[in-house]
């Protein structure tokens, strides 16, 4: 919450009647997938937004003459095909958000879980609604608005612990005025670490995960396979009935039965596919056949753009001096990497082995460029809330010292 939710601010908004309703929605859309990447705007998938080129305005105002409503309004159209563009091509079902009884529901990234209540701001729900041939919610306006940063540092006392701030301390330390103390474990950790595999696709991924689960399987261990999104949890599924192994699958589709299934995660044979949600906050208790046999062994199938996140689903093994072991079955096609090291892809791909691996050395420093990168940019925009915060409120001075 500190740090990775603090890139966005806490956000109080009210429903406002949307007088034009799906038509307007509906306009927007059709003209934002007519237009060219290359032409009519600027795609950042790294940091998540859209931006209208010159010719994309002059093509929005050549649409928008003699349409009513918003359409007058050079901002306020532009906005509304942006909004359009990024629900056509920065929100994807089942990775961004799910569809529950004819519902949108956002899926936060980091936890797995989905964010009960809550819903994107100008227009943006609405749009992805329309996208998704749903029913149209209420419209969000927004009220107020503080970002995480300026919320906890009013408290007088702020403390925490996490098995995953040493990599951020210098951020806990400017940002919040926090030392960050490392604490020994309780007991002696037994995990192994396996080290990780790139493949150059995802097809050979999948068939390595399927392999090493089956072998963990045989040899009456429990199994914990790390996906990224519910569609990588739900394709992983797949793979595992078509090799004819038993399985449960954890993710935001299956929330309510998550206790259940974690109680059963750690018995003989077990393999259990999730998302985030069985990384934070969770203790997968083992059971004594498992545990003789060597305990948990997890599986991450995809990096996340911060090497804490990983490292919280690692230590789902090894917990509280139990064995346990890790490894990593990746690919070259994941979206840390072809958002992050793109250009590397092409001659990295060019020293793949016959057998379609990279190089291990290769693909550690892949992993660390990637990450660092996305670190920093991610660093980037928190840094970029926190100014827009201190911007708004210099703004305001006039009306009394600021808090």
């Amino acid at each position: 919450m500190l740090i990775d939710e603090a890139r966005t601010p806490l956000i109080i908004s009210s429903d406002v009647d949307d007088a034009q309703g799906r038509e307007l929605y509906a306009q927007a859309l059709a003209l934002a997938a007519s237009l060219d990447s290359h032409q009519h705007y600027l795609l950042r998938r790294q940091e998540r937004s859209i931006e209208l080129s010159d010719a994309g305005r002059v093509t929005v105002a050549e649409f928008a003459r003699g349409l009513p409503g918003l359409w007058r309004i050079p901002r306020a159209r532009e906005e509304l095909v942006e909004q359009g563009l990024s629900a056509l091509h920065l929100f994807q079902l089942d990775r961004h958000y799910l569809i529950v009884d004819g519902k949108l529901q956002i899926v936060d990234e980091y936890t797995g879980r989905v964010m009960a209540d809550r819903s994107w701001e100008r227009g943006l729900q609405q749009m992805i609604e329309v996208k998704e041939g749903l029913a149209l919610s209420k419209r969000r306006d927004t009220i107020s608005r503080i970002t995480y940063q300026r919320f906890f540092r009013r408290y007088l006392c702020l403390a925490g612990m996490t098995g995953t701030a040493i990599e951020v301390a210098p951020e806990m330390c400017s940002v919040y005025a926090l030392e960050v103390l490392p604490i020994p474990p309780h007991r002696p950790l037994r995990r192994r670490d396996l080290g990780q595999r790139v493949f150059l696709d995802s097809e050979r991924r999948w068939a390595a995960v399927v392999e090493r689960a089956a072998a963990m399987r045989a040899d009456g261990r429990a199994v914990l396979i790390g996906t990224r999104s519910v569609a990588a949890s739900e394709l992983a599924s797949q793979r595992l009935l078509a090799a004819g192994l038993p399985h449960a699958v954890l993710n935001a589709r299956q929330d309510a039965g998550e206790a259940a299934i974690i109680a059963q995660a750690g018995q003989p044979g077990r393999i259990t596919v999730a998302t985030n949600m069985a990384g934070r906050g969770t203790d997968i208790v083992l059971s004594t056949a498992v545990r003789q046999a060597g305990g948990l062994h997890v599986i991450l199938s995809e990096y996340h753009d911060a090497a804490r996140i990983d490292r919280q689903l690692f230590g789902r093994a090894g917990r509280q001096g139990d064995p346990g072991s890790c490894e990593a079955i990746v690919s070259l096609d994941d979206e840390l990497f072809v958002a992050h090291a793109a250009l590397l892809l092409g001659w990295l791909r060019a020293r793949v082995t016959p057998d379609g691996l990279l190089p291990g050395a290769l693909g550690i420093s892949l992993r660390r460029f990637a990450q660092r990168a996305a670190e920093r940019q991610n660093s980037r925009i928190r840094r970029q809330t926190v100014e827009m915060d201190k911007q708004v409120e210099r703004s305001l001075a006039f009306a009394g010292r600021g808090e």
